[in-house]
């Protein structure tokens, strides 16, 4: 819609709605549509390095569980390459280092399985610890929100990381690391607002 001078008038933002699980990835939402739906396997069978489950929760500033989530993830393979053209590599068959998942509809519980991701390489020459990358909608999220999941038993890379390293109080650092539960199964809690806000990147 054009106002009197002829420009466009700006449109009001949306949030994501109480339906993008429909549109998003609708076997998980209990509507059979595709026979392979988009998403689900981030690292197939031949995927080499350590096979690892990662579980959490969104929660909002009340700390109740935010149960409407969607989460996209991307990552490199165990050797640090992503599986684009531009990564300077190529990854095994099968390995497509992304993925989506959404967060149970009753306990706001969400996971995934992949493969536990190398050190890739940084601007400048830095080598970023390894990560997995994360992107949150939800109904009440005017725009996406973009965070990282680093892992607790990497510590020395953590500590010369350039992206933590930005982050100038340690312990807001702490919200981007996911802690070892046992061997190969990881815990990483998202908090929206409030005490122990998770760090958002600006991307």
């Amino acid at each position: 819609m054009r106002d009197k001078l002829g420009y466009l008038k700006e449109t009001p933002s949306q949030t994501a709605g109480p339906y993008v699980h429909i549109g998003l990835a609708p076997g998980a939402a209990g509507f059979e549509i595709f026979d392979r739906e988009l998403g689900w396997e981030i690292a197939g069978p031949q995927a080499r390095g350590e096979r690892i489950r990662v579980e959490g929760r969104v929660s909002d500033g009340t700390g109740a569980p935010v149960k409407d989530v969607l989460i996209e993830l991307w990552q490199a393979n165990a050797e640090g390459v992503y599986a684009h053209p531009e990564s300077g590599g190529e990854v095994e068959p099968g390995f497509r280092g992304w993925g989506r998942v959404i967060s149970d509809f009753e306990t706001g519980e969400w996971a995934f399985e992949t493969v536990k991701p190398g050190a890739v390489p940084g601007r400048n020459g830095a080598i970023q610890a390894p990560h997995i990358n994360l992107w949150i909608v939800a109904r009440g999220i005017n725009l996406g929100l973009n965070t990282r999941l680093y892992f607790a038993d990497e510590q020395a890379a953590n500590a010369t990381d350039p992206v933590l390293n930005l982050i100038e109080q340690e312990h807001r650092r702490a919200t981007l690391v996911a802690t070892r539960q046992k061997k190969g199964l990881y815990r990483f809690d998202i908090r929206l607002q409030g005490e122990d806000e998770t760090v958002f990147l600006d991307i």
